[in-house]
């Protein structure tokens, strides 16, 4: 790992108004993992983006040397033909077409008539399968598949195109614990082969323990390249890198006083929209004003599908069980219904179901609660821009103004939007599904600090995480789930991630 197969330097990049990277430099060496680390919107995936020719060249400043010679890409499918690849966080895949075919789509296998060769195809694909440790047919639909499949079908058609630098951008971020060790895995064996591979992560325990190196940048600019082999870079010094300054802990201290009950469901029950089997079977739980309820489940447990269900109806069909509110049975068969109920839930999928992303944060801010501004069926806009420029202000959203695009800004601000979409509806019970996914530590602890802002208020907060240490770190209790079954609840005092494991995994056979 001597010499460097990719340098970039002093690369610049300017949008309108904004300079997303200034004298930028980067360093790979040949066969390493190196990290790319830096709060939302310090750069991170415009740089690869330049690299990977999805910002051709002319439209930034500065040079790319590939294998020590300088390279000019106009567009994906130029540096694709240099060896470069890059897996975006929304994987690129076809849904309804065959793992095959997503594989080699664009790069299809043909035979001599000009037609596709689908033998050669499916043989092809299944020894690149094999390779990633996939075991599927691959005559199987993608869809069919689990998101920790998805990104190896990524890897593996990365890999049909002669890959020697794989770029992934948040490969583990919607992946359980078992998919992101497995992923982890296959780094290093790609490593072992000779393809150097480039990880944009905000996991800092799974870049500590598998890069080689980690380049920081913070603001747009590099701060520092940190040699991970030294064996002395820890989580904290990679923070202090990233965000200017030391976080004291990674979760805000809170002094729980839990009040009264505000949420209560009993023996919910939900089956699956076009399958015959239960998603969620007799869930039972409850949260007091005050206080952090977290819920815990690995990949298809069925939190999700419980915490929508709740919410007006949003999931699932066959909906029975009993929901209170303040100790008041409650119907909540619409989102409406719900929302009028006191009821708040913010999607893991901000970019698909919680935002507008085309659309303004003031827009955006009022969307949920516009009976609130309206006026005779017209929405009042100078108090619209109040609403908003209050929420910018409280939550600290990093944009020059209300009107600012939302699709534009950093993945932190983004879910900060979405937490003043639903605290403008003034909820009692606000239930918040993987709240920091995708999003960096500073970013993380603002969240935090919202959440527990919240809960002095008196607001009942429910967290979905498939983060162990994020529950244990903002829980008063967490319930676990298994096969759609509640099978715990741990007051966090008695909680340890083993004993959350066990719980997790307890009694999983299918729900009837």
């Amino acid at each position: 790992m001597g010499d460097n197969i990719l340098e970039m330097r002093r690369i610049t990049k300017t949008f309108p108004g904004v300079a997303a990277l200034q004298d930028v430099s980067l360093a790979v060496a040949r066969g390493e993992i190196h990290a790319i680390c830096g709060e939302n919107g310090a750069g991170k995936s415009t740089l690869m983006k330049v690299l990977s020719g999805v910002y051709p060249a002319g439209s930034y400043e500065g040079e790319i040397l590939l294998d020590g010679k300088p390279v000019d890409f106009r567009g994906i499918r130029d540096s694709e033909g240099h060896g470069i690849v890059i897996i975006h966080q929304e994987l690129a895949l076809v849904p309804y077409l065959s793992i095959a075919e997503n594989i080699f789509l664009g790069n299809e296998r043909r035979g001599r008539s000009g037609l596709i060769d689908w033998n050669r195809t499916n043989a092809d694909a299944a020894e690149l399968l094999a390779s990633v440790g996939l075991h599927e047919n691959p005559v199987t639909p993608v869809v069919q598949l689990g998101v920790g499949k998805q990104q190896l079908v990524e890897i593996a058609k990365a890999l049909s195109k002669r890959v020697k630098l794989l770029i992934l951008d948040e490969p583990t971020a919607a992946l359980n614990d078992l998919d992101s060790a497995h992923l982890l895995n296959l780094m290093r064996r790609l490593r072992e082969q000779g393809i150097t591979c480039i990880m944009i992560s905000h996991k800092l325990n799974e870049i500590t323990s598998i890069a080689d190196s980690t380049t920081v940048l913070r603001d747009g600019r590099t701060v520092e390249r940190l040699d991970m082999r030294a064996g002395e870079v820890t989580q904290d010094r990679i923070i202090r890198g990233m965000v200017g300054r030391d976080l004291d802990s990674f979760y805000p201290d809170r002094v729980s006083t839990p009040g009264e009950e505000v949420l209560r469901i009993e023996d919910w029950t939900v089956r699956h929209p076009t399958q015959d089997r239960l998603v969620v079977d007799g869930a039972s739980l409850d949260v007091r004003a005050g206080e952090v309820v977290g819920i815990a489940g690995l990949m298809g447990a069925g939190r999700t599908e419980l915490a929508m269900s709740v919410f007006g109806r949003s999931y699932g069909r066959d909906i029975t069980g009993r929901l209170y509110m303040h100790g008041r049975e409650v119907k909540a068969r619409s989102v409406a219904e719900a929302i009028g109920n006191g009821i708040a839930y913010a999607t893991e999928d901000r970019k698909r179901f919680g935002l507008n992303l085309i659309d303004n944060i003031r827009s955006n801010v009022s969307s949920a609660g516009l009976r609130k501004l309206a006026r005779f069926g017209w929405v009042h806009d100078n108090e619209e821009t109040r609403v908003a420029e209050a929420s910018r202000r409280d939550m600290n959203i990093k944009a020059p103004s209300v009107m600012s695009v939302v699709g534009k800004l950093s993945g932190g601000n983004q879910q900060k939007v979405v937490l003043s979409k639903w605290l403008f509806t003034d909820p009692d019970v606000l239930i918040l599904d993987e709240p920091t996914r995708g999003i960096d530590v500073g970013a993380k602890f603002e969240i935090y600090t919202i959440i527990n802002r919240l809960v002095a208020d008196g607001k009942a907060v429910i967290i979905i995480s498939s983060e162990l240490p994020e529950l244990l770190g903002m829980c008063d209790r967490i319930y676990t789930l298994s096969a759609g079954r509640i099978t715990g609840v741990v007051p966090v005092g008695e909680a340890t991630q083993e004993k959350l494991m066990e719980l997790m995994a307890k009694d999983k056979e299918p729900a009837r």
